[in-house]
Order: structure tokens, then sequence, then C-alpha cells
């Protein structure tokens, strides 16, 4: 699933979050973007997943400020 996590202000290290995902996703991916002040996480994860990851690391976020966006999975790898 891919997650956009808003953010005001300083953002954390996409790297320490995607290393705290490890323990739930081995593949998950972080990144940021900055214009819009929003980090990206594609993982296999639950939005409670990332408000306990998020909290764990130091950077607690507001449920509402996780949002899961629609699949782009065309299904013909394994779909």
């Amino acid at each position: 699933m891919e997650f956009h996590i808003a953010l005001a202000g300083a953002f954390p290290n996409p790297v320490i979050v995607q290393d705290a995902l490890f323990d739930i996703d081995p593949t998950a991916m972080v990144d940021c973007d900055m214009g819009r002040q929003i980090l990206r996480v594609s993982a296999v994860a639950t939005t409670t997943d990332l408000l306990e990851i998020m909290q764990r690391i130091g950077w607690p976020v507001a449920t509402e400020a996780v949002v899961q966006q629609p699949s782009i999975c065309c299904g013909s790898c394994s779909g």
C-alpha cells in the first residue's frame, strides 16, 4: 500500500522511518515530497502500524495525517 503522511515543519529522516518499517516489511520504501510536505510510504502496513512507528521514532502524527492512497496495481504480475 502507499500512504501519504502530511507533516508540518521539519521532516523525519526517511532512512530512519524506512529502517523502522523493515520489522513489518523489509521491502518498504520511504521518501519525502518537500514541496507538498508529505512523507510517502510504500509498505505492507496499516495506518495503525505507521502511527505506531512514527511515535516510536519520535515523530508522532495525527491519525488524519496518514492517508492511504488508491492502489495503482494492475494485477498482471500476481493479481
